[in-house]
């Protein structure tokens, strides 16, 4: 392995165990500056409650692939894609969805229309990464999911925390929570599913190659996507079906307190469906394309070795047709 080589593959400033720590450090510091909130009442803080609440388990999930990753990936391309990505993600993506009208398939339509914003991203981040490996392009999607994340679940902890009566903070706690819990298997594992697959039929060129796996990868992590965030309005649908609860019951949009515990319970099980499929996922589209690149390196080696000559020498081989036994030539001297 020459010099530059093993200067590109490997990151020697890396060190493993920073993504726990900073998680763990993290929680504590956003467990204080709650603590300090409530005893002063000083709604200065919340900002910073939001911030920590949103932005601790997404920026967890890039020291975690800064660990990994390898190749060109720098750790400023990574910072870069975590926030200029999430920054750029969140508002293509509301610029897409201003003119969706509630329906049956708006949710749907709110995944296709993310993650077709990520997946640009993620190509114009990923434009010069070299080699392009399923690895690599899982890991840099995930950064791309983590910056989008974090961004869209400040917003929404920002809309918890803003109420008619004021600061509503155990609101705000209770989204930042809920979010931070599932990130990982939502922004995070959408995009590092197109990110797997869009590196992966790169088979290690250098260039993107467009191909029809691309579009399937699209549109599965698109309807994963709408059905996670639709997974709410299922889960109350299913809820007044097995108990046969008439629609009607609902008072003024709102499900009947009988049928709570069942809502949440369904909602709970349809999340965690939705995650499984989607790891499974993940896992069979990085083992195929590892199995891949497996049989082409084998195939290269076979074929490596079908050309090899080896060099004349005093033990030489007969010519086609000559009787099959090997002779030794004599030496110079002898003749």
């Amino acid at each position: 392995m020459t010099l530059e080589t093993a200067h590109v593959g490997t990151h020697p400033h890396h060190r493993h165990g920073w993504w726990w720590k900073t998680l763990l450090s993290g929680f504590l510091l956003w467990v204080v500056t709650i603590i300090v909130t409530v005893a002063t009442q000083n709604t200065n803080l919340v900002p910073t409650i939001i911030l920590l609440g949103s932005f601790l388990v997404p920026f967890t999930v890039v020291l975690f692939v800064i660990e990994r990753v390898t190749g060109t990936v720098s750790t400023l391309q990574l910072v870069t894609a975590f926030f200029v990505g999430g920054i750029l993600g969140v508002l293509g993506a509301s610029l897409l969805e201003s003119d969706l009208r509630p329906g049956a398939t708006l949710y749907l339509l709110v995944g296709f229309a993310e993650e077709l914003v990520k997946g640009v991203l993620l190509v114009v981040v990923g434009w010069r990464v070299r080699p392009k490996t399923a690895r690599q392009g899982a890991l840099l999607g995930a950064t791309v999911g983590a910056g989008f994340s974090a961004f869209e679940s400040a917003g929404y902890a920002f809309n918890a925390a803003i109420t008619t009566r004021g600061i509503d903070l155990a609101s705000l706690l209770q989204t930042e929570v809920a979010r931070a819990v599932l990130s990982p298997v939502g922004h995070v594992l959408w995009t590092a599913i197109l990110g797997a697959v869009l590196f992966g039929v790169a088979h290690g060129r250098p260039r993107f190659r467009w191909t029809w796996q691309v579009l399937v990868a699209y549109v599965v992590v698109s309807v994963l996507h709408g059905l996670w965030d639709s997974n709410s309005t299922i889960s109350t649908l299913l809820a007044f079906v097995l108990t046969g609860t008439p629609f009607s019951a609902a008072q003024n949009g709102y499900v009947p307190s009988s049928l709570a515990g069942i809502v949440t319970s369904l909602y709970i099980a349809g999340l965690a469906v939705v995650s499984v499929i989607g790891v499974a996922v993940l896992v069979g589209v990085l083992l195929h394309y590892r199995r891949q690149a497996r049989r082409v390196a084998a195939q290269q080696g076979s074929a490596a070795l079908g050309s090899w000559h080896a060099p004349a020498g005093p033990w030489s081989a007969p010519s086609e047709g000559a009787e099959q036994v090997w002779h030794r030539t004599p030496p110079p001297h002898a003749l």
